[in-house]
């Protein structure tokens, strides 16, 4: 992964907040985030301390120290002037903190003590913040998954965020992308990643006229729900953003019951 694929992130909330009246303002603010992630990412990615952490057996039982955190002041800065109201107001709270509170926020996300519920707003704090880092980490490390169908992310065992399904033949190869360090890895088709439900009946799809190329994948077992992106339906997207974009979907899936597996960075 390289600065490029912050790139296309950025460009890809671009167009489509200017298509999406509906999901405009929370493009615009992804798009200043994804900003951020950028130059952190080509700042940090060829330090010493993504080599250490990259080297290590067990990354994320190495403490984070305040050489990653360095930049969180500054992060904290973009969102109180970009944000929506609600994590404006937490961004000045966070960053009034004192001691080492930035310190162990980003420590509690690295060492998966975070549950990734829309409730706990700190962990979009977190988690936006360290993703360029882990990304940088993981990819540092060379790391490939070849093994068993993985319900959660190989790597930093985070869950999926979103689904995709690319040509393979006369139908779509389906994998997830993780919600933290963005791996991606290959995955069973029919499958629910939230229960591992495999009855076709018991696991609904559902798509919107406005948005053809992205659907919901629901589970009338476990209750859940992840949004799939579909490349055999289009050449363009960028899956992480066009699920961010696709608020329709998520209204459809939670007014009919079902709770999604993992919300996406910015807490939707």
């Amino acid at each position: 992964m390289t600065s490029n694929d912050w790139r296309r992130r950025i460009d890809r909330a671009d167009e489509l907040a200017d298509r999406y009246s509906f999901a405009a303002e929370i493009l615009r603010f992804y798009a200043a985030i994804a900003r951020f992630q950028e130059k952190f990412y080509r700042d940090i990615d060829n330090s010493a301390v993504v080599a250490k952490f990259s080297l290590a057996p067990q990354p994320f039982q190495v403490p984070l120290d305040r050489e990653v955190a360095g930049d969180f002041p500054v992060f904290l800065s973009e969102v109180e002037k970009t944000g929506p109201a609600k994590l404006r107001d937490a961004a000045r709270d966070i960053a009034e903190g004192i001691g080492d509170s930035h310190l162990d926020l980003l420590t509690r996300c690295w060492e998966g003590q975070v549950d990734g519920s829309e409730d706990d707003i700190s962990d979009f704090f977190a988690r936006a913040f360290l993703q360029p880092f882990v990304v940088s980490v993981r990819t540092r490390a060379q790391f490939q998954w070849k093994g068993p169908t993985a319900f959660v992310c190989p790597f930093c065992k985070r869950k999926p965020v979103v689904g995709v399904l690319r040509p393979l033949g006369d139908g779509g190869q389906r994998s997830l992308i993780c919600s933290f360090c963005l791996a991606e890895w290959e995955f069973r088709r029919i499958l629910c990643p939230g229960c591992g439900e495999m009855d076709p009946a018991k696991l609904p799809v559902y798509a919107a006229e406005e948005l053809p190329h992205v659907r919901v994948d629901a589970c009338d077992s476990c209750k859940t729900y992840l949004k799939t992106v579909d490349f055999t339906k289009t050449a363009l997207g960028e899956p992480v953003v066009d699920e961010v974009a696709s608020v329709p979907l998520d209204l459809w899936a939670r007014q009919r019951g079902y709770t999604k597996l993992q919300v996406n960075l910015l807490q939707l």
